[in-house]
């Protein structure tokens, strides 16, 4: 028997003793199960389910009434997901957790049929979250300055060994653990309870651990964690451009000091306006000396961009928290080994207040897509403005050729946490009926199905040139990022040029196709490294 199918049997033998808390359905339709009258009974079902569960029923579908594996199409387990969705919302519940396993079916003419599926979802009573009360941290900072490491030690509450070990807490892939190094975004959480003690998570491998975090948290705080090797600055850029982040913290490692890309990354927060603390790291390699000594560096380099050092051993963690703005930056000294500093980091994530949320309408740029078996696409992101729940219909675009199609929210996950709604400033990802994972990219945009988006090719800004050898004429080509956005663009300065260090008005036009594009959206360009950052100012410029 395959590990997987042991898993499945053993959910299944765990329901037949349960009995009381554990519903067997082969498939559940909506014609038929939310019929008139219907709809009424099976949710008050689901309510007994879970009532004599202590708050958590089991619903197993694609299987018989006694148990046996009968296997369901992929469109059948996704009718039948939703529709214990909305079984589940009238009985005052939500879908917690589904996992699939692929199963030999039967088709209608009784051959076999090897795609099909049984899952088990967990229903748990009960509201998720507040949204309000959950921040999101990007990181940045040179490559080997404990970034990861930093942040891993945070969610876990436990020391680092030395050697990058609990980096691999973090989402990250096999062959990023194996050399070291972070090669994407990367994602971790934890959070505080109603006392503001924290809530770390115990194995940071099982996804089913960091849903328990954001189960129990009255106070969450969501990292996403970029990449400090230069090769990869584009997705240390889309991490903090892309991302609704509410807070940066930037990573300076006491053995190596203040580094080009440090610099570049520190301009990259600040031009966003994003309030920043700025974290030492590895001060345990070093004496007191060399730690003074990089502190003066890092104040001077702050200076250096009108930014005003705090240092928060010296002044405490509720002046710092009072005080972080956009001009205002704590310092804070750390050691993921001894464990320096965290606390003064715990004490601010509790406390700092969330600021990225945006009124308005719903919006959610993509910046990651994904297929999961028996759900279908996934489209991932932070959510900009607005809120959404299961069951919206949206439009998601624009498509190659600058028109939007509808789609169906058919699900909402936030760190592998099922919620029924969610609002600005959360990570999510969207399960969205009506459209292929293939046809979704990063850079389109979910919006409410009543929106009239005008997707443009072209706009004027007001850009800052912060770092180029040469002028930038007529055509210049840098690669501009915009929300998730990553797109070669042409430059038409005003005057025909723009010399290093001077600020002005441009007009860009992406090179191969349209997005969606809005005034006062903040994006950085480059080439190669970051030369500058920008504004929209029009989004119908006159030609």
């Amino acid at each position: 028997m395959s590990p997987d199918r042991a898993v499945l049997r053993r959910a299944l033998d765990r329901g037949e003793r349960e009995g009381g808390s554990v519903e067997f359905k082969e498939r559940l339709t909506e014609d038929l199960h939310l019929s008139e009258g219907r709809l009424e009974s099976l949710a008050a079902q689901l309510r007994h389910r879970v009532l004599s569960g202590d708050g958590e029923a089991t619903y197993v579908v694609g299987v018989t009434d006694d148990g046996g594996l009968a296997g369901i199409s992929p469109a059948e387990f996704s009718e039948s997901m939703d529709v214990l969705s909305l079984l589940a919302e009238e009985a005052g519940a939500h879908i917690e957790e589904v996992k699939t396993w692929g199963v030999d079916g039967v088709s209608e003419n009784g051959s076999t049929d090897t795609d099909g599926i049984v899952g088990v979802a967990t229903v748990s009573e009960g509201s998720v979250l507040a949204d309000d009360d959950h921040i999101v941290v990007g990181t940045a900072g040179h490559v080997d300055h404990g970034k990861s490491t930093l942040v891993g030690s945070l969610v876990t509450g436990d020391a680092d060994d030395g050697e990058g070990g609990t980096r691999g807490f973090l989402d990250v892939q096999p062959h990023e653990v194996e050399r070291g190094l972070s090669a994407d975004l990367s994602y971790g959480v934890y959070g505080f309870d109603a006392d503001g003690e924290p809530i770390r998570m115990d194995n940071p491998h099982r996804k089913d651990d960091r849903a328990r975090v954001v189960e129990e948290s009255d106070r969450l705080v969501s990292f996403v964690d970029t990449v400090g090797h230069e090769p990869w600055l584009r997705t240390t850029i889309r991490g903090l451009v892309g991302q609704k982040l509410d807070y940066g913290l930037l990573t300076v490692a006491a053995d190596d000091g203040v580094t080009e890309t440090t610099r570049e990354h520190l301009g990259i927060l600040l031009a966003t306006d994003l309030p920043t603390i700025v974290a030492l790291t590895k001060t345990d390699l070093v004496d007191g000396e060399r730690v003074a000594e990089v502190e003066r560096s890092v104040e001077q380099a702050l200076r250096e961009v009108d930014k005003t050092p705090l240092r928060v051993e010296r002044h405490g963690v509720d002046t710092a928290i009072d005080e972080i703005s956009e001009t205002v930056v704590p310092v804070v000294t750390t050691s993921a080994v001894t464990k320096a500093g965290l606390d003064a980091l715990d004490e601010m994530f509790e406390a700092l207040p969330k600021t990225a949320g945006e009124v308005g309408d719903f919006r959610m740029y993509v910046d990651r897509t994904y297929n999961v078996q028996g759900v279908g696409a996934v489209a991932s992101g932070t959510i900009k403005s607005g809120e959404v729940e299961a069951g919206d219909e949206l439009l998601l675009g624009p498509m190659q050729d600058g028109s939007f199609q509808e789609v169906e929210v058919r699900s909402i996950e936030m760190h592998y946490h099922r919620v029924d709604e969610a609002k600005a400033g959360r990570i999510v990802g969207i399960a969205l009926k009506g459209v292929r994972e293939a046809d979704i990219e990063r850079g389109m945009v979910l919006l409410p199905s009543d929106a009239d988006p005008s997707p443009v090719q072209e706009f004027e800004a007001e850009v800052m040139v912060l770092n180029h050898p040469t002028r930038i004429g007529d055509g210049y080509e840098p690669v501009v990022h915009l929300e998730t956005v990553s797109e070669a663009a042409a430059f038409y300065p005003e005057g025909g040029q723009l010399l290093p260090g001077d600020a002005g008005k441009t007009r860009v036009r992406f090179k191969f196709r349209s997005y969606l594009v809005e005034e006062g959206q903040k994006f950085v360009f480059r080439e190669g490294s970051s030369k500058g950052v920008g504004t929209v100012t029009d989004t119908d410029p006159a030609e």
